[in-house]
């Protein structure tokens, strides 16, 4: 279906998910977020997608954060309600069980931070910036920041940036952890591209367990993760693929995953 503020391209397997509201720099109001929860659930279920990639419209921005003019008058309840909704739109992405690639060509600030995070995998444009500038508006992130930014570069550098607001550029959130990749901005979605065409080239209840193990397994005490992982590992011998892939080891060829 077609959506307002979302631009939809499927090319073969992969699905690309670009946020257009240029004019204020692709900021997240809340018909935006329910665009991209109904997107989002869509390409889930199709068969067809293995990889999706996430980006912002234009040169500038990713999502320079939420819609401020949005956010100036809510109430304290709506608010609540505006970042749970939120954040079960960024669960879905982080838990869609397909690779979800953020394609950062520009201001990830806020929630465009937050959306970042919860991408599988993040790759920088060397012009992009990070930041969860929120306290500097008498807020704190409510989109997940406050609990995913510690997981991705650890307590103190966490707590650095949120209580200042600082922002940095892509370079330093390659150093910290909080992108894997930092490419020439002319190349970022070219590099996307290529990077999620070598993953929907591989299995996918394989990738959707992998997924699962570690999303799951932050969350629990070693023991229990790991029995998550063995549990997990065992399921995969019950797929075709797992059968394709040692085969074709076997036999020195590439293998072809149907996904079941």
């Amino acid at each position: 279906m077609p959506f307002d503020n979302l631009q939809i391209e499927r090319d073969g397997s992969i699905a690309i998910v670009t946020i257009d509201r240029r004019k204020v720099l692709n900021a997240l109001d809340r018909a935006t977020i329910d665009q991209l929860r109904r997107a989002v659930l869509e390409l889930k279920h199709d068969p067809l997608v293995r990889c999706l990639i996430v980006t912002g419209a234009g040169e500038k921005a990713f999502v320079a954060g939420a819609d401020i003019q949005e956010l100036e008058h809510l109430s304290p309840n709506q608010a609540e309600a505006y970042a749970l909704e939120g954040q079960h739109v960024f669960e879905l992405v982080e838990h869609l069980g397909k690779p979800v690639i953020a394609a950062v060509n520009g201001f990830a600030l806020g929630g465009g931070c937050e959306l970042a995070m919860a991408c599988t995998l993040r790759l920088a444009a060397d012009s992009a910036r990070f930041g969860q500038p929120e306290v500097k508006l008498g807020v704190t992130p409510g989109f997940g920041g406050t609990q995913r930014l510690p997981r991705l570069v650890g307590k103190g550098r966490a707590l650095e940036l949120l209580l200042t607001g600082r922002m940095i550029d892509a370079q330093e959130a390659y150093a910290i952890g909080l992108v894997n990749r930092v490419v020439p901005a002319a190349e970022l979605m070219s590099k996307a591209r290529d990077l999620a065409a070598s993953l929907a080239g591989l299995a996918p209840a394989a990738m959707r367990s992998i997924i699962e193990a570690v999303n799951r397994g932050l969350e629990m005490a070693f023991p229990e993760a790991a029995f998550l992982e063995a549990t997990l590992f065992g399921l995969c011998f019950s797929t075709d693929d797992m059968r394709e892939g040692t085969r074709a080891f076997l036999e020195k060829r590439a293998p072809t995953f149907s996904g079941r």
